[in-house]
């Protein structure tokens, strides 16, 4: 179809809340040239009809960024997880099928509650603790060859698609998922970051930390930022068990 007759057909997911049912909706809406997701799903906000052209509750989805960076637009677009925002339309066969992540309890349609992802990144102080704001002068400097691998380890936008895409990240499994083992490995490589390394190790030892991964390299096929997470997790297993019987001759 050429002109304003082309339409988009959209196969949304939605949920009325965390308690409803899921049930699908469709919708036609007018294509534009380089259009994504997101802007798809502002045609449908701005004017709320389906494809049988009774009127509906606009979608709710969630986007601050849109430039794939914030990682809030996480959906299953086509069956794989990938930002809303970078999901070009003239890529995608249609009809597009758009659903919430899986992993993570739905709050409305297509937003979804990552606090599951949040708590294991706080339980592995994926942060580095400087107390005070006052001025602790210049820090000692991360060598060349680790700045490089680390940069990249720092782009996770927690934006939840490997968490998503692991087999192991599912109700019945208290698996941490991939990014916050990464972030591990990221925090522990950090000059002042290292200062908690041994804490960081404890926690990712416990229950669904890193002996729950499977190795599925599911995570690292999604991961919209190509970070290297099987690489992160192999290293960090080896970290572990270094830490490990390190602890246990320590004790004799």
């Amino acid at each position: 179809m050429a002109g304003d007759s082309k339409k988009i057909h959209l196969i949304i997911t939605r949920q009325q809340d965390a308690n409803s049912k899921p049930y699908q909706e469709e919708f036609l809406v007018p294509y534009r040239s380089n259009m994504n997701i997101i802007s798809a799903l502002m045609e449908i906000q701005k004017n709320p009809v389906n494809a049988q052209g009774k009127e509906t509750t606009p979608v709710i989805w969630e986007s601050v960024c849109l430039e794939e960076v914030c990682g809030a637009c996480s959906m299953v677009i086509n069956g794989k997880p990938r930002q809303a925002c970078s999901s070009l339309i003239d890529q995608l066969e249609q009809p597009i099928k758009v659903a919430p992540l899986s992993t993570f309890p739905v709050v409305r349609d297509l937003a979804v509650d990552r606090q599951r992802m949040f708590d294991s990144l706080k339980k592995v102080k994926a942060w580095v603790p400087i107390d005070g704001t006052y001025d602790l002068g210049a820090g000692p400097r991360m060598p060349e060859n680790t700045r490089q691998w680390a940069y990249e380890l720092s782009k996770c936008m927690t934006c939840g698609c490997c968490l998503e895409a692991c087999p192991n990240v599912n109700d019945n499994s208290p698996f941490m998922g991939p990014a916050p083992l990464s972030q591990v490995r990221l925090f522990n490589a950090h000059p002042t970051g290292a200062m908690h390394k041994d804490e960081r190790f404890e926690a990712v030892m416990g229950e669904g930390g890193i002996t729950t991964c499977g190795n599925s390299q599911n995570c690292v096929e999604v991961c919209p930022k190509g970070i290297p997470l099987t690489t992160s997790i192999a290293h960090l297993n080896r970290q572990v068990t270094l830490h490990s019987f390190k602890s246990f001759f320590g004790n004799f």
